[in-house]
């Protein structure tokens, strides 16, 4: 189906041929020749045609059937999609991008919408399809698409009041909103950000910060420089928290190895008795607990650590205690699973992805803080910006919470979200997810080709397949860590399904993660199939296949 009929674009076409006739015209006309060799009547008329794709209200009309284009376009390859992928192989694509002459434009919209079928349209990885079940990414929602398009045309930019005056205080109502939800108390602030990694940097760099701060009152410590500060400070974290916390340490002159990797409990939340003697020991050794990072919905298993406990043995040692809510985040607005988040509201700093379980286009992360005053940590006032005689006239310039700058008014998408759908609706959605991991956990445990890693918390499964062989016997742990990434590689490149991968124990598992409301647990049985029949294969065609499919 079209969704609408082309639409003739208005004024002059902005194309190839412009060029060339202003040239032709210009080397008859003397005068518009520099003595340089320069043909400035050329430029002039290459800039006039130029400006008629400037988006403004002379060029309205332009705008919209332009758009609508694009729009068209999505819609109708998202309605002749039937699987998530295609198949494509790097190679291929990288050939038919670098296939383009990016100095010689296309004659219109049309042309260049046509060509991207092929550079990127046609071999999208569609994350709406029931089918893909790869990472952390959501179906989006269509008010948050309405976001978008009106957000990227005003182009705010969220850095200072005279920038974005309406956007700013859309975003700081959503951070207030977020904050009450999330039970942080009335003196708790934040800001968006580009997503968790940034969200958990700034987050660890105020905790750094706030304890450099603590640092300095000593006075032994008064001469001393940053680098010097840092020698002993620790980040206290789980053995299966994300990796940003690591790479955030490295980032902050911390090093890697001041993350303590603190032990897991069978069910994959961090033990609070390992992390006490973790913290024990540290401090016994003159170390300083800098920070404690639980996390709200681990990557692989979604697991939510015991944040209550965690917080109290944070507060024991004075470390700065900080939730990883990126994944669970979205059990804020769960009909039937939100007291999973109890504890939250003690943290020092929580991170939330909406572009997760919101159902919200990348990007659309936030930071929030328990105290609002400990953003003066990543605050730095620039006399051409955000002077500091406009924090004391009380001008809310963003850029005073931000290690950002200039920065999208993503708010916009999940103000419009929740102004059309209402929260409640967008938990019914996280839910449906929520139950259909409940659903294919069972399926999985009773298959005799299937091993289920652990039950699953939130909307993510591991499992690997390892089937009973003919003699009664399991594949053998070396065959089966050999053949389970052969057999994602595999379905991969079939395009029927895409399922994610991930070690467990220094074993090779495949890993759904389930975000998709419409998903039924027919498809999924039908990826499971697909899993078994492309496992079965490889296994019959040899280690050789095998090490092919992978590669």
């Amino acid at each position: 189906m079209t969704l609408l009929p082309d639409v003739d674009e208005p004024l002059v076409d902005f194309d190839a041929g412009a060029g060339s006739r202003a040239q032709r015209t210009s080397a008859q006309d003397p005068v518009a020749q520099d003595p340089s060799g320069l043909d400035f009547g050329s430029g002039v008329e290459l800039a006039l045609a130029a400006s008629n794709q400037l988006f403004n209200a002379r060029n309205a009309p332009r705008y919209v059937a332009q758009v609508l284009q694009g729009v068209n376009a999505v819609a109708t390859k998202l309605e002749r999609t039937s699987q998530p992928f295609t198949g494509v192989g790097p190679a291929e694509m990288k050939a038919r991008v670098a296939a383009v002459d990016l100095d010689r434009p296309l004659p219109d919209t049309a042309a260049a919408l046509e060509e991207l079928q092929h550079t990127y349209l046609r071999d999208a990885v569609y994350f709406h399809d029931a089918k893909y079940a790869a990472h952390l990414n959501c179906p989006v929602v269509i008010p948050a698409l309405v976001g978008e398009a009106v957000l990227s045309a005003v182009n705010s930019s969220m850095d200072t009041w005279d920038q974005s005056a309406g956007a700013t205080m859309i975003e700081r109502r959503l951070i207030d909103w977020t904050a009450e939800r999330l039970g942080l108390g009335n003196t708790a602030d934040g800001v968006f950000t580009s997503g968790g990694s940034q969200s958990n940097l700034q987050a660890l760099l105020i905790a750094r910060n706030h304890a450099v701060a603590t640092l300095r009152q000593d006075p032994a410590n008064g001469g001393l420089r940053l680098p010097l500060l840092l020698e002993k400070l620790r980040i206290f974290t789980s053995v299966d928290s994300h990796f940003s916390i690591q790479k955030s340490a490295a980032m902050l002159g911390l090093g890697f190895d001041a993350v303590v990797s603190v032990a897991c409990t069978a069910d994959h939340r961090m033990d609070p008795a390992s992390l006490a003697s973790a913290l024990a020991t540290a401090s016994d050794g003159g170390l300083i607990p800098m920070a404690v990072v639980g996390t709200a919905g681990t990557t692989d298993f979604g697991a939510v650590d015991p944040l209550a406990e965690l917080a109290a043995l944070a507060g024991a040692y004075g470390a700065w205690f900080h939730v990883d809510a990126a994944y669970g985040g979205g059990l804020m607005v769960s009909n039937r699973h939100r007291h999973l988040l109890d504890g939250i509201r003690l943290a020092d700093s929580v991170t939330v992805d909406y572009h997760k379980t919101f159902f919200q286009p990348v990007s659309s992360s936030a930071l929030l803080v328990r105290e609002g005053a400990m953003m003066r940590h990543v605050t730095y006032y620039a006399d051409y910006l955000n002077p500091e005689t406009a924090a004391r006239a009380e001008i809310p310039n963003q850029v005073d919470k931000s290690i950002q700058t200039t920065r999208r008014f993503d708010a916009l998408k999940l103000w419009l979200t929740l102004r059309i759908m209402g929260a409640d609706a967008v938990g019914a959605l996280l839910d449906e997810a929520i139950d259909l991991a409940a659903r294919v956990g069972p399926v999985l445990a009773a298959d005799d080709d299937f091993e289920l890693a652990a039950e699953p918390q939130l909307s993510t499964l591991v499992f690997r397949y390892r089937p009973v062989l003919a003699d009664g016997t399991r594949l053998p742990e070396d065959a089966a860590d050999e053949l389970n990434p052969a057999i994602r590689s595999a379905v991969f490149a079939s395009g029927q399904a895409v399922v994610a991968g991930t070690r467990v124990a220094g074993r090779h598992y495949l890993k759904f993660t389930l975000l998709n409301a419409e998903a039924t647990l027919e498809d999924i049985r039908g990826i499971i199939d697909l899993l078994r029949s492309s496992g079965e294969r490889l296994l019959a065609a040899g280690p050789a296949a095998r090490t092919e499919a992978h590669a």
